[in-house]
């Protein structure tokens, strides 16, 4: 339980830096506040698990002939419906290059947030 809530707040603060660094580059990227980072964050985890193993398999061949290139694609896709799905939250992406943009610097910031959760434990 501990861990589910370390990661929980990883991702919510890796969203809040995220945004915070594409709205410097007046990229459309804007999470409103932490509980919204929150909020958006449990529905990123939960389009995770749910959709984004489907998308995989379906795109696996242009996967393969792209060399794992298109993984950002299906990525930024579903960062982008997470962020369909809490419009009301405070939590937008406007367009596909925000959103494709956002899933490269996301990952960057949290496999960083992860790696420094995992050497605390």
């Amino acid at each position: 339980m501990k861990n589910f809530l370390l990661t929980w707040l990883g991702a919510a603060i890796a969203l809040l830096i995220t945004a915070y660094i594409l709205q410097s580059f007046n990229i459309g990227f804007k999470v409103d506040n932490f509980g919204t980072a929150l909020v958006a964050a449990a529905v990123i985890g939960i389009v995770n698990a749910i959709i984004r193993p489907v998308l995989k398999i379906l795109a696996f061949p242009i996967t393969l002939l792209t060399f794992g290139l298109f993984t950002f694609v299906i990525n930024g896709f579903t960062l982008w419906l997470a962020s369909y799905l809490t419009p009301s939250y405070g939590f937008v992406i406007e367009g596909p290059i925000a959103a494709l943009l956002g899933s490269i610097v996301l990952s960057i910031i949290s496999s960083t947030i992860n790696y420094f959760l995992r050497a605390v434990e």
